[in-house]
């Protein structure tokens, strides 16, 4: 029998706001940061994380620390054995699901602790997520999934018929996915704090290096979106697609106004046009500015919310996040739902390794669930990858297939120790720097 002996908790925090890495209409001054758990045994280790954008990251770690205590002593072997029942687990503790429920800081940080049993899981296995996911038998996958509250858009059944339909040309698929990776699309030049000339120069360094699609940061001022889309546009050409993203920022009339002003630039989707929660305004929007696409997803905090963006025809793109929803179980329902509403999936990513973490979703959709990539794309930014022991690799604007044993969560030792907030040397080097040019952390 292996025991949990502990679950550690890391405050890891970088200060990208200090040059505005990560800068849009609503997130001004991001510091990119990590709510980090290990779950240890006396010879093993899984990792997770939920990302955050600096402060109230310490707030998601006491909430890990909090549900690890649910884990610490019980046996390793029988919740690995069973990651649905240990998800369910966490997730409806019937004393801490109060706190959501299935949604916000909770189910964060449950989600932490399923992801990090999967890398325990994965690593036993000896193969990266996405591939020990889709060489899983049918039956495995839909007893991860939990079905309450979605039985009504989806059932066990329809899942396992979905991905039973999947195994066809399934071998196949994986071997082009090894060969060949999957589409990206990056956010790297459309950040809302860089200079015009900055955007334009990496607009044109994301065509030379093969992107298909890059995104711009909107919803700050209508002439400088105008001005800014138009030198992206020059930049890029017009083969080039260029999505935009404002990241809540509107009234659901505005954003139809905004959106449409925006559109002799052509832009492929608007991500994030209002709040998350407002299903039936993205039904409206999406009406309201056809044949732009409407794109949603890196803050819907769990499946119900997604079934019922799906079940109102309010979105044309999935956007799933890895750490806002509860863990690996609960994308697996959103991949299934997806592809019950025949939805394209396109995953949020960058952040703090949510491109390590999110790749693997999109290459198990492909090889097991939808067996598709058109309009199917994995966000890249290039922020903060040097910090993780398999460090997300693109080229020719394609992820190329993860390799590691895991799910890709596992950050450097070194890296941790050093921006571990606020003792963290790292931290203790950015000193005056930080302070006199309002980091938020300072």
């Amino acid at each position: 029998m292996s025991r949990i002996t502990s679950v550690r908790t890391e405050d890891i925090r970088f200060p990208t706001s200090l040059d505005l890495d990560g800068s849009d209409a609503v997130n001004v001054d991001p510091d990119y940061s990590a709510a980090y758990v290990s779950i240890n045994t006396d010879d093993e280790s899984g990792h997770g994380f939920v990302f955050t954008c600096g402060r109230g990251n310490e707030i998601v770690t006491a909430a890990i620390e909090s549900y690890g205590q649910l884990l610490v002593g019980r046996d390793l072997d029988e919740l690995v054995g069973d990651l649905g029942e240990a998800s369910r687990r966490l997730i409806h503790d019937s004393q801490l699901r109060w706190l959501g429920p299935e949604k916000g800081v909770s189910h964060m940080a449950a989600g932490a602790l399923v992801n990090a049993l999967w890398d325990i899981h994965a690593k036993r296995e000896q193969k990266p997520l996405w591939l020990l996911l889709s060489e899983m038998p049918a039956e495995e996958i839909v007893n991860a999934v939990d079905f309450t509250h979605i039985r009504n858009a989806l059932t066990p059944s329809d899942a396992l018929e979905i991905l039973r339909r999947g195994e066809a040309g399934k071998a196949e698929r994986i071997a082009e996915l090894q060969r060949s990776g999957y589409p990206a699309y990056t956010t790297t030049p459309g950040w809302l704090g860089y200079s015009d000339e900055k955007l334009v120069r990496l607009s044109k360094e994301a065509v030379a290096d093969g992107f298909g699609m890059i995104k711009l940061k909107v919803g700050g001022d209508l002439n400088e979106d105008r001005r800014r889309m138009k030198l992206a546009r020059e930049a890029v050409g017009e083969n080039v697609k260029i999505s935009i993203d404002a990241n809540q920022r509107w009234e659901v009339q505005e954003a139809i106004d905004w959106v449409n002003e925006l559109a002799e630039f052509n832009p492929w989707w608007i991500e994030e046009p209002t709040s998350t929660d407002e299903i039936l305004g993205h039904a409206a929007i999406r009406k309201g500015v056809s044949p732009v696409k409407v794109a949603t997803g890196e803050a819907v905090a769990s499946r119900i919310i997604f079934k019922q963006l799906l079940q109102a025809g309010a979105i044309d793109v999935m956007q799933i996040d890895s750490t806002r929803v509860a863990g690996v179980n609960e994308n697996i329902a959103n991949l299934l739902l997806a592809a019950r509403f025949e939805t394209p999936v396109c995953p949020h990513a960058g952040g703090v390794g949510l491109c390590e973490l999110v790749q693997h979703f999109s290459f198990f959709d492909y090889a097991a669930i939808s067996g598709t990539m058109e309009n199917r794309m994995i966000e890249f930014v290039d922020h903060l990858h040097e910090h993780f022991i398999e460090p997300v690799r693109v080229e020719g604007g394609r992820y190329l297939a993860p390799q590691k044993p895991g799910t890709g969560a596992e950050m450097l030792q070194d890296s941790r120790d050093k921006w571990t907030f606020p003792a963290g040397q790292g931290w203790q080097q950015v000193g005056d720097r930080a302070a006199v040019t309002g980091s938020s952390n300072r």
